[in-house]
């Protein structure tokens, strides 16, 4: 009777293992030829087990591919083609999984920068400047430009390192590392521009201080053609252009100085100086437009702090995440989210002041904990992938050697507790 027993409950257990398990069935399309993408390698990858692959297989000549899933977890399925990788949350309940790439290149017709925005600000001896590109890629078939130089960058003289950020298009903001290049102040981010996203775009950024004695000398100089340079200097601030840059400055905004060059070439030095002392301005709760996470201490003003990032995925249906969790994101320098309503960034590019208003260049909703805890999961699957995306992100930076054992434990138990959060959302 008992072994009876014990084979019937092995039975059961093997009968529940299996109906957890399930198949994952999906096509890749290269977008760029709008054509099966045969012979890409597909894995399964699992987030709750610090990004294991949980299987592997390559496409078909259809572009399909099949992947057994080991359990009912949630999962992320990658795709590598030419060298990017891509993303997308393993569907459940028998949906296909299908994913879009496209070919790489060095260089990519299509990609340029609509504005190289500067936010200055100076106190205590410290000059801060959070510099921020927005990088489109309008690219026809769309490509991804990708290689050992991607995005190029030059610090200005003198400037002190913070720290840098990148955001694909759609997706979460993400602490990266600047590789230097052998060129004095010039540095790259080695992260993929990949075509847009409707109106959503790479965006790099950079922050950097200089010690000051209440005059400075400062200069952009984007490596690679600019429809804008835009310069948001605090009240208090004294604005100079030299060396005959055209600026123009405009008045949309009240509570900056704001001034505008148009049509920047490639390597060409659009130099100011600034003078004087002046805080950013507090955003529209009252609040310091400053993270959380950021130290006070020894920063003028707090106006800039840890970098913004993602556009969309916590727009309206997804803003309870910043109230839930406003503590625990608190903690993790390496994300900051932003949101903005439909259509404040539009693809007209003239005039720059409605293009680039400071209330979207600086918006930082992590200053308002006060949300309410309203939890609408109609986006849920948007953000998902974004935070799975982040947390393989994570995992390539530990492999290079990029983190160090702190920065990445801190960093990967905020984005698992915010993903697990999400998963147990019905």
């Amino acid at each position: 009777m008992k072994k009876i027993l014990r084979m019937t409950a092995a039975l059961t257990l093997s009968a529940a293992a299996s109906a957890h398990a399930a198949a994952v069935n999906g096509t890749v399309t290269n977008k760029t030829t709008n054509k099966p993408a045969a012979g890409d390698k597909v894995t399964l990858v699992d987030p709750s087990a610090g990004m294991a692959d949980a299987a592997s297989t390559v496409t078909d000549t259809a572009g399909q591919f099949r992947l057994q899933t080991p359990g009912n977890a949630s999962y992320l399925i990658r795709v590598e083609h030419q060298g990017g990788t891509y993303f997308i949350a393993a569907p459940q309940g028998g949906s296909p999984a299908d994913i879009t790439v496209y070919d790489v290149g060095e260089k990519v017709d299509g990609v340029g920068i609509d504005a190289d925005m500067l936010l200055i600000e100076a106190g205590r001896g410290t000059l801060r400047v959070r510099e921020r590109y927005l990088v489109r890629n309008l690219s026809s078939p769309p490509r991804t430009q990708f290689s050992d130089k991607t995005f190029e960058i030059v610090l200005p003289d003198g400037a002190q390192l913070d720290e840098a950020a990148a955001t694909r298009p759609g997706g979460l903001g993400t602490r990266t590392h600047l590789i230097p290049l052998a060129q004095t102040g010039h540095y790259t981010f080695n992260v993929p521009i990949q075509p847009d996203q409707g109106e959503k775009e790479t965006l790099f950024e950079v922050q950097y201080h200089f010690v000051y004695n209440g005059r400075h000398a400062l200069a952009a100089r984007p490596q690679m053609m600019a429809d804008n340079v835009v310069v948001y200097t605090a009240k208090g601030i004294e604005f100079a252009p030299q060396g005959g840059s055209r600026f123009q400055a405009t008045q949309e905004d009240p509570k900056v100085e704001t001034h505008v060059v148009r049509n920047v070439h490639p390597g060409e030095e659009i130099s100011f100086t600034v003078s004087g002392e002046g805080e950013m301005p507090v955003d529209a709760t009252g609040s310091a437009m400053q993270p959380a996470s950021s130290p006070g201490g020894g920063r003028p003003g707090g106006g800039i702090g840890t970098p913004i990032a993602s556009p969309d995925p916590l727009t309206g249906s997804k803003s309870w995440l910043l109230g839930g969790f406003a503590v625990l994101l608190a903690g993790i320098a390496f994300f900051v989210l932003r949101r903005r309503a439909d259509g404040e960034i539009s693809t007209n590019r003239t005039p720059v002041a409605e293009v680039f208003p400071l209330s979207d260049v600086m918006e930082n909703p992590r200053a308002t904990v006060q949300l309410p805890p309203t939890i609408q999961v109609e986006r849920q699957g948007s953000l998902l992938e974004t935070l799975k995306e982040e947390l393989f992100a994570l995992e390539q930076d530990k492999i290079a050697g990029l983190l160090s054992a702190e920065e990445y434990a801190q960093a990967k138990a905020g984005l698992q507790a915010v993903l697990k959060r999400v998963l147990n959302v019905k």
